[in-house]
């Protein structure tokens, strides 16, 4: 019966194999193969003990003075099967227990296993993305670079470009100053023996001024250019009619005392106009090489004086005519353009 009991604790064991690893099966084995030993030695404890029992038998007919003996050594070797019995009960109970214990550590083991790659195959899906998305970006951000490179070598062109413009402008700027300046230079010589008489000439914003007094030009209330401003008209017609590409703006200007005129001409900016038509015309009859196009007259009347008509001098300083002498910036224009 003992015998049965190891056989279906190895058949157990047995069975319990295919649920373990390699090791553990190994580590198994051993532990039965101990139990195993164990039980060949009481075995042959019982085969030894059953030798001399049936020794102690064959002897019981001579020796039967020793039967109390024997009898006593039966209830020992009793007394010591009963204690190995109760010993591999006690080793197949923790050997159940073991086995239990460990295929609930191996169930424990596998829901957490399973978790894990659940988990991992989680992670490896999220970095998937953000790989595919980092790509993405990155795809994105290259063309990005590529049209800020493209855009910025284009930019870099235009900027030379224009710096070449700007530079040309420049130089052809200086040389329409330095032209201006020539032509200030010469009307100030042409006009200098009247720089006393109520003539300046200075440059301004660009352009060049000649300021002519209407005691020079005009007798008062009168648009009929004087014999020594016509002199001086005929000086500047010269001058003018040397560069055919100034602009000339003829502009009449006066006090702010009231004009009763008695012919067309009926108030203050009439007169004006009047006078800067009269030098317009004289202009042009002292310079055929002006053309036409190139001159302008207005009048401003008394709306744009020097200073404040607040005295008879400077009254006298806002009675006057200006003619202003500018480059053609329309020609200029068109040079840079093209």
């Amino acid at each position: 019966m003992k015998k049965k009991n190891l056989i279906l604790a190895a058949a157990a064991a047995v069975a319990f194999s295919s649920c373990v690893s390699l090791s553990e099966m190994e580590a198994l084995e051993a532990r039965y193969e101990q139990t195993s030993r164990q039980y060949n030695l009481t075995q042959q404890e019982l085969v030894e003990l059953k030798e001399e029992n049936a020794a102690l038998s064959r002897q019981n007919q001579a020796l039967n003075s020793d039967m109390s003996d024997l009898a006593l050594g039966k209830v020992r070797s009793d007394a010591k099967i009963d204690s190995l019995t109760r010993r591999i009960e006690q080793m197949r109970h923790h050997y159940d227990t073991t086995m239990e214990n460990y295929m609930q550590e191996v169930a424990g083991k596998s829901r957490d296993l399973t978790r894990a790659q659940n988990l991992l195959t989680a992670r490896t899906k999220e970095l998937n993305d953000k790989e595919r998305e980092l790509q993405q970006q990155q795809t994105l951000l290259q063309e990005q670079q590529e049209t800020f490179n493209l855009q910025r070598s284009e930019l870099i062109a235009k900027q030379q470009q224009l710096e070449k413009e700007e530079a040309a402008a420049k130089a052809k700027l200086e040389a329409k100053q330095r032209e201006l300046e020539a032509v200030r230079n010469s009307v100030t010589r042409a006009l200098v023996g009247f720089a006393d008489k109520g003539l300046a000439v200075e440059t301004r914003d660009g352009k060049v001024y000649i300021s002519m007094e209407n005691k020079l030009m005009f007798p008062s209330a009168s648009w009929t250019v004087s014999k020594e401003g016509a002199n001086a008209i005929k000086q500047l017609a010269k001058v003018l009619e040397q560069d055919t590409s100034l602009n000339i703006m003829v502009e009449g200007h006066t006090d702010n005392d009231a004009y009763r005129g008695s012919t067309a001409v009926k108030d203050n900016w009439d007169l004006s106009v009047m006078r800067a038509t009269a030098i317009v015309k004289l202009l042009l009859q002292n310079g055929p090489g002006i053309n036409p196009a190139r001159i302008e007259a207005c009048g401003h009347g008394e709306f744009a004086p020097k200073v404040a008509n607040d005295s008879p001098a400077n009254k006298a300083i806002n009675r006057r005519t200006e003619i202003i002498i500018t480059p053609n910036l329309d020609q200029l224009l068109k040079e840079m353009g093209s």
